[in-house]
């Protein structure tokens, strides 16, 4: 330790001995520097302060009904995208800058100059923003802050109604593109079904659901005619028994006017499939035209079993007349009647079911194609519809949305501190400056010092003689007076320290220039 100590008091030995060049260098750069700094032009600063209030009270009122937006999310990215190429011509444009560009060279110095002095800060979560700049003239400064405080609030409420009228135009494209796509849907949908119309009577089940339920129908069907032949020969026997016991009596049955047929549960289905139908679709729609269609082929059966019913009845009214007019013969000549129209009525049915499975069977490899693609055809349809419900109410919240910002805004600017011209100027810190240039002149000088010490070194002690000679010092001499050493030093001394007290009278006359303008500059205009 004791040896860096011993190292530190030699080079600064050496830069004292060396002393010239702090007197060269702090010449050379500090008049230099400090008339530099002086006669740096003023600059005034001009600044405002804007509170913006996204605390909307529609805010939680609207909740869940539109579509929500963080309001400090954009603020932030107003203020990023302030200091972009058309704003700042914007500014330019309103400040009458660009007026001053006689070319498109200094059109881009003005807007460099306004990208790199204009300054935007915000104060943590308060949302408090400060716009401020710094320029030659104040009133310039002025207007730039004003210009640009205008620019940033329009910005940020006109983008707002820019993304609501986006999203209206977007949404309205997407809606007339569905409803087209869902016109097609139902055109391919309604051609299909009319094409395969009779294929595909119900429109409900799959091909082999259709089969076996046939088939089930079928055998209750069959099942049902061998019941009612059973009851029809009981039938049959007791008449014959009591035509026996009563041979004279006879009198004629009329038929009844409510008949009952094989169709009137499938036509009363399909009526109630009908009534569903028309509360969700209109008459045009490809359900409702089959439907519609099948319950016409229904009743138009029902009709002809009626008929047959009726002319079997009128045939056998010769035979009837010959009956006994017992009430016991009448009940049970019209329980046969009621049965052998009933098992004609049953035949029918069987028939019908058979001639549709052996169509079905015949159609094992072609219905069950057509099927998938109905199937299909129906998922795209209700794929698209599905779209186009949610195209339309997101439609209904984004004109919620609008008419909510076209009410109120959701975003309020409070200006805290207009901006203002400015009366003192505040800059340059010249005061700060002066010192720079003062530490830059005497540490140039220093650093000259040591390196000229380094270059042509001079032994200060007897440690560094004999480290440098590698010879030992066992004393030292001084030196005589009348060699005049002492006296050298001494005006040396005396030149570096009057170098530096005029260096530092002229700096005070510099910083009295700036501190004390009335005081100086009447003397001078005095002189001058």
């Amino acid at each position: 330790m004791q040896e860096i100590f011993e190292e530190i008091i030699d080079y600064l030995k050496g830069i004292w001995l060396k002393r010239r060049y702090i007197i060269i260098a702090t010449w050379l750069i500090c008049p230099l520097g400090w008339y530099f700094v002086s006669s740096m032009p003023d600059v005034y600063e001009s600044e405002a302060r804007v509170y913006v209030d996204t605390q909307s009270l529609l805010r939680p009122l609207l909740k869940g009904l539109t579509v929500e937006t963080n309001p400090n999310t954009q603020i932030r990215l107003m203020v990023k995208t302030l200091l972009s190429r058309p704003n700042l011509e914007r500014i330019s444009r309103m400040t009458d800058l660009d007026v001053q560009a006689s070319n498109s060279e200094e059109y881009e110095k003005i807007i460099k100059s306004l990208k790199n002095n204009i300054k935007i800060s915000g104060v943590g979560r308060e949302n408090i923003y400060t716009l401020s700049i710094e320029d030659k003239d104040p009133e310039m400064a002025r207007n730039i802050v004003r210009a640009a405080l205008t620019v940033f609030i329009e910005n940020t409420l006109g983008e707002t109604r820019s993304d609501s009228d986006s999203a209206q135009k977007f949404i309205n494209t997407q809606i007339r593109d569905y409803e087209n796509r869902l016109s097609d849907a139902e055109a391919r949908l309604t051609s299909f079904k009319q094409k395969y119309s009779g294929i595909l009577p119900n429109q409900s089940g799959g091909y082999y659901i259709k089969l076996n339920n046939s088939r089930e129908q079928l055998k209750s069907i069959e099942l049902d005619i061998l019941e009612n032949k059973t009851r029809l020969a009981s039938a049959n026997k007791q008449l014959t028994q009591s035509i026996v016991t009563n041979p004279n009596s006879a009198n004629k049955i009329k038929s009844d006017s409510s008949i009952q047929t094989t169709y009137d549960n499938r036509i009363t289905e399909l009526e109630v499939q009908l009534d569903t139908l028309k509360l969700r679709y209109t008459d045009r729609h490809p359900d409702v035209i089959e439907v519609s269609r099948n319950l016409a082929h229904l009743n138009k059966l029902r009709s002809a079993e009626i008929d047959n019913y009726l002319e079997q009845n009128s045939e056998n009214s010769g035979s009837l007349n010959r009956l006994s007019a017992n009430p016991v013969i009448q009940e049970v000549q019209i329980q046969v009647n009621q049965l052998e129209n009933l098992i004609a009525s049953l035949n029918v049915r069987a028939d019908n079911y058979r001639q549709r499975i052996i169509e079905l069977e015949s159609s094992v490899h072609t219905i069950p194609e057509i099927e998938a693609e109905l199937v299909a055809l129906n998922r795209g349809y209700s794929i698209t519809k599905e779209k186009y419900e949610q195209l339309l109410s997101r439609k209904e919240t984004a004109q919620l949305a609008q008419q909510a910002d076209e009410t109120t805004d959701k975003i309020q600017f409070r200006t805290l501190d207009p901006p203002r011209i400015a009366s003192k100027p505040s800059g340059p810190k010249r005061y700060v400056l002066f010192a720079f240039v003062t530490v830059i002149g005497f540490g140039v000088g220093i650093a000259l010092s040591l390196l000229m010490s380094q270059l042509n070194p001079v032994a200060t002690s007897t440690a560094q003689l004999s480290k440098a000679t590698g010879v030992p010092i066992f004393g030292v001499i001084s030196a005589n007076e009348n060699l005049g050493l002492h006296k050298w030093h001494q005006k040396k001394t005396l030149i570096f320290v009057c170098s530096n007290l005029l260096l530092l009278s002229i700096l005070v006359m510099f910083v009295s220039y700036f501190l004390f303008p009335d005081l100086v500059q009447a003397p001078l205009k005095r002189i001058f």
